[in-house]
Formats: C-alpha cells, sequence, structure tokens
C-alpha cells in the first residue's frame, strides 16, 4: 500500500508542472449552490460574497457550478479548507482532497496561508503552528511545527517507578515536512458520471524529543521503556490518499462536503510517542456544510491503531477519534474555527473530552 501510494504521489508531481491549471471550484460551489437569495446589500462588488448572488440566479445545479467556477477562477473562493494538525488542507485531524489557497487560474505560486491551533487533551496539550503554499493548483507544499507538553507523565512515570524514572522533559517537538498532489479534479466525467477530488499526499514526520524520554527510562527498563514496547524510530512517513465530493442541494438546500481517506503509517499517537515497525492502513473520513454564509460545520473520524504494547500506566493504547467543530469565516482571508474531540487514550490519559481552537489567514 505504501509503495502504491508513493507512486501515485511521485506521478503527480512529475505530470503536475506541465498540466494545465486546474479549475477547483469546490469550495467556491459549495456558497455558490447553497445560496437561493442574493448576497446581502453592501457586499464588495469582486468579494466571493457577492459572487453567490450570481450562482442563486440560476436555477439549474450545472449552471451554478460553472459560475461558482468561474468565481473559484477570479481567486474569490472563501478562505477554506482548514489545516489539519499535521499541517495540511482539511478538518483539523482529517485531510481533504482540496489544495489550500490555489490562487487563480494560471496562477503559477499561490499567496501563503498559515495557521495556529491549539488542542486540550486532559493533562496534556498540543500547539500546532502550520503553513502552507499551492504551485500551480495542483501541488500543496506544508510544513508544521508541533509541541506536545506531556501533561502528568512525568509524574505518574516517577510515581509507578518508586522515583527510579525522573523524565528530563515537559514537552515534545515535532516537525512536519508535507507535500500533496491533485490527481483528479472534481467533477472531471468518465461515463458521464462526475468524479470526486482525489489528491495523494506524503508525510514526513520527525519527533525531536521521544527518542530522549525513552533514554531516562534505562535505569529501570534496561532496553529503554518505549524501546520495551514497540518503539523503532524517531521518525517516519505517512502515506495518504484521499477523495472529496461535493452534493450540491441536500441539506436544506445547502451542499454536503463528503471526504474518504486511506493513510498508511507507523505513529504512535500522530507519531508524537514515536514510531513502531509495523505499518497499519486506516481510515478517515469528514462530513461538512456550510449552514449560513459565514458558518461552517463539519464531522470527522479518524481510525488509529496502536504500533505499539500497552505500558500501564504509562501507554494505555490507542483508540478511534471523533469530532466535531464549526468554523467561522472572519473575512475573504480569516477563518477561526472551534471543535470537540473524542480521541480515547493518548499516552497515560483517556481523553474523552478533548477541544481546540484554530485561527488561519490566506495571504
Amino acid at each position: 500500500m505504501r509503495f502504491v501510494v508513493a507512486g501515485c504521489v511521485a506521478a503527480v508531481l512529475i505530470a503536475a508542472t506541465s498540466a494545465p491549471a486546474s479549475d477547483d471550484a469546490a469550495w467556491s460551489a459549495t456558497l455558490a449552490a447553497m445560496e437561493d437569495r442574493p448576497a446581502p446589500s453592501g457586499a464588495p462588488a469582486d468579494s466571493w460574497l457577492a459572487s453567490t448572488e450570481k450562482a442563486a440566479a440560476e436555477t439549474d445545479v450545472d449552471a451554478r457550478a460553472e459560475a461558482a467556477a468561474d468565481a473559484q477562477a477570479a481567486g474569490d473562493g472563501p478562505p477554506l479548507p482548514l489545516h489539519t494538525i499535521e499541517g495540511v488542507g482539511g478538518a483539523l485531524t482529517v485531510p481533504m482532497a482540496y489544495l489550500v489557497n490555489p490562487g487563480p487560474e494560471g496562477t503559477v505560486i499561490g499567496k501563503p496561508a498559515a495557521s495556529l491551533t491549539y488542542l486540550g487533551l486532559s493533562t496534556k496539550s498540543l500547539t500546532v503552528m502550520a503553513v502552507t503554499e499551492t504551485l500551480w493548483r495542483r501541488i500543496e507544499l506544508g510544513y508544521a511545527l508541533g509541541r506536545f507538553d506531556i501533561g502528568n507523565l512525568g509524574h505518574v512515570a516517577k510515581k509507578a517507578t518508586g522515583g527510579a524514572v525522573r523524565l528530563n522533559r515537559r514537552d515534545v517537538w515535532m516537525h512536519h515536512f508535507n507535500v500533496r498532489g491533485l490527481l483528479i479534479e472534481e467533477n472531471t466525467k468518465i461515463c458521464g458520471i462526475p468524479l470526486p477530488a482525489v489528491v495523494a499526499g506524503i508525510q514526513v514526520k520527525a519527533n525531536g524529543g521521544i527518542q530522549g524520554i525513552n533514554d531516562t527510562t534505562k535505569n529501570v527498563f534496561p532496553e529503554g521503556g518505549f524501546d520495551m514496547i514497540g518503539l523503532e524510530r524517531s521518525n517516519g512517513i505517512d502515506y495518504v490518499l484521499t477523495m472529496s465530493k461535493m452534493i450540491p442541494e441536500i441539506l436544506f438546500g445547502r451542499p454536503l462536503i463528503l471526504t474518504l481517506g486511506i493513510r498508511n503509517s507507523q505513529a504512535s499517537n500522530f507519531g508524537y510517542t514515536g514510531f513502531g515497525d509495523s505499518c497499519a492502513t486506516t481510515l478517515e473520513a469528514d462530513a461538512a456544510t456550510l449552514v449560513t454564509d459565514w458558518l461552517a460545520v463539519g464531522y470527522e473520524f479518524r481510525q488509529r491503531t496502536d504500533p505499539y504494547d500497552k505500558l500501564r500506566p504509562l501507554h494505555k493504547g490507542e483508540g478511534n477519534l471523533h469530532a466535531i467543530r464549526a468554523a467561522v469565516i472572519l473575512s475573504p482571508q480569516a477563518t477561526l474555527a472551534a471543535g470537540w474531540a473524542c480521541m480515547g487514550n493518548v499516552g497515560n490519559d483517556r481523553v474523552d473530552c478533548s477541544w481546540g481552537i484554530q485561527f488561519k489567514y490566506e495571504f
């Protein structure tokens, strides 16, 4: 699976530089397809909000999509999707098959987008700074720097070993280097059937702290506590294939955007507790809609498997992630999102009620 997805990514990166600029209108179509009324009075004529007036004047869905495509080609789409906690375009944890801030038709180097995300995880927390850049409207480059506060893990380790283990750090830092390529544009037709957008991606992750935490346990566990349960390395690669499709006017005249993804990874807790020696192929999914001109809501699911054996009470295994979110479009450039998640076990904590917030700005 890893080699199949990697091959797809390599192929699109070679072909994308010579391919014509895509007319990916999905997010602009989201606004256009949902509207049954003109844009509010006073909206700037050249804004993405005002572009819905033209779409609302059309009664045919195909004509609306065409009008929305024209708006997107002019660079008038809303500042969506969000950034995931791994620094790619999507929901808060699940990528979508839409590239971030691709720019108007004909753009070679798009404008960057940046975000700051915070997640509260019981006694722990995660802070992520991310930036993305889209080239030729087909290739998305992304980088994210994450700080994982390990919370009470040090106290629990000290108590469980009678003071023998004293962790030498409070946090773990991780670098994410991402590249995604657009394989199939949304609504490309085969035998008259419109296809979903398809994006393939590689996420390279480098963990700057897990090995140090592991070393501090060697006076109790000669192999190292995390080595003993399956830690193989402090870096790894995720291979991801994502499909997204907008179904227009299905929810009270509003569109529904469905996403399905396949991931192949060796990561434990997204990589913040290291990487094992076995790969697992997992599913992830998302459903999103714009309920008003300025408010988007969604549900996301991410299957999680644990490459490690359990080490109670320091590592209790992993569980699937379920989350809901709302994103407020503050302006044509800025989005503020908040979410709630049930994440199962994260290290030594049970995280059934996680919350997060993200501010994202497209230049």
